[in-house]
């Protein structure tokens, strides 16, 4: 049950794309935003005015504050207060939070109203400029997404290099560095939750007309890249500590080709053709590249270690891979960013900007052959294969939150039958 409606791109401007999102350490696709609903008209015969009422407020709140913040809230200036009552990052997300177990109870044990209100969003990767479905579920998933997305935008904030009062050059706290890790637990704990729990109450129609934001494959995508970014901050620390050795190192940076390796998986067959999407397909391509650069580096030192002529034969082609990938990750990160909305790196710090000074002095110190004799696909040929190491990284285990306890006293007309169905909490 439930239908949907998609309105086409060239059928109004609700989409609104900014010019430039700024220094970009996590992408983050453009938000879905809400649009109004009317639940007094949709439920007015089934629901007390009390709930109906607390649902529109609840509701109406994200809808103001998703609006006023969207166009925006991927750039990276730090916002203390707006016009419109000081809204953040965090005001939304609890917003979202209060809201969710107020919009479980329209789908609790199978309720039938959970077909009755139109959910209505603007999509961001998807062609269609909207999509509007009949069924609460959709509205969940909805939700999940963009609670992920916003604690994505979070961690791009942490993840910006500052100048402190100490040094003159720009740096990422330590500090920063662990709570941005959790934050990527936590938003792939949002996103495990919805393939594995939201996405399946959908019944087949539906989940075949999802936006493209909203589809499996992005979802996974968007998991698997947040784990793909933790593991990057744990090798980043990992390289400032004097106590990790190369082994823990390379672990590390072969889980992280891991992660987006699955991530590119997921995403590269999906139709992401405008600007918010193809950016999105292009980062995940820099990254899965620049994770193999790093990958491979570490892979040679160890090989270096060897005493055997064939353990440095090897350590030499597995330093020139992560050299020549080194190289293609540079230009793809100059596409991703030139691709609209325009972006640009932050100052270099952590994983990549010990990586961008030891890969080239590295490889050139260990490489004792001529390196002209040497195509792109030669190199790549004798490039010994990584080692398999299992993925220590995992989602944080999240619940979709119990129904609201104002729903334990409702009593849910049948609009067939007209009897009622009373909602036990």
């Amino acid at each position: 049950m439930g239908c949907f409606v998609s309105t086409p791109k060239d059928s109004g401007g609700n989409r609104r794309r900014p010019g430039s999102i700024g220094e970009v350490s996590v992408y983050v696709p453009g938000l879905r935003i809400p649009k109004p609903v009317d639940f007094a008209q949709s439920l007015g015969d089934y629901l007390s005015k009390n709930i109906v009422e607390r649902l529109s407020a609840l509701r109406t709140r994200i809808v103001v504050m998703a609006g006023q913040e969207g166009p925006t809230i991927t750039r990276t200036k730090r916002k203390s207060a707006t016009q419109h009552g000081g809204s953040t990052l965090a005001d939304l997300q609890q917003a979202l939070e209060d809201y969710l177990p107020v919009l479980l109870g329209l789908v609790e044990n199978g309720s039938h109203l959970q077909y009755k209100v139109q959910f209505d969003w603007v999509n961001q990767e998807d062609d269609t400029e909207e999509t509007t479905m009949s069924n609460a579920w959709y509205e969940v998933l909805s939700v999940l997404h963009l609670m992920a997305m916003l604690l994505l935008s979070q961690a791009n904030l942490l993840l910006l290099p500052r100048t402190s009062t100490d040094s003159h050059q720009p740096k990422v706290s330590e500090e920063s560095r662990r709570a941005s890790v959790d934050i990527f637990l936590k938003a792939a704990g949002y996103l495990d939750c919805a393939v594995r729990h939201v996405l399946p109450q959908l019944p087949g129609e539906l989940r075949r007309n999802l936006p493209v934001d909203l589809t499996e494959g992005v979802l996974r995508a968007l998991c698997l890249q947040a784990l793909g970014q933790g593991v990057d901050i744990q090798l980043g620390m990992a390289i400032d500590s004097t106590k990790a050795t190369l082994a823990v190192k390379r672990r590390l940076a072969c889980e992280m080709v891991k992660y987006w390796q699955q991530a590119q998986d997921n995403i590269m067959n999906l139709p992401l053709a405008n600007g918010w999407g193809e950016k999105h397909r292009l980062f995940v391509k820099w990254k899965y590249i620049e994770a193999k650069a790093a990958a491979y580096y570490y892979h040679g030192l160890i090989l270096d270690e060897g005493n055997t002529e064939k353990s440095h034969g090897m350590a030499v082609a597995s330093l020139q891979a992560a050299d020549e990938y080194f190289k293609e990750s540079k230009k793809l990160c100059e596409a991703f960013n030139a691709v609209p909305p325009l972006s640009r790196n932050p100052p270099l710090w952590g994983t990549m900007k010990y990586l961008y000074e030891k890969i080239p002095k590295d490889t050139s110190s260990k490489v004792r052959i001529n390196r002209d004799l040497y195509s792109y696909e030669r190199i790549m040929e004798t490039a010994p294969t990584l080692p398999d190491f299992a993925l220590a990284l995992k989602p944080d285990e999240y619940q979709l939150p119990q129904m609201d306890p104002s729903w334990r006293t409702e009593n849910v007309k049948d609009g067939q039958s007209g009897t009622t169905n009373h909602i036990n909490g």
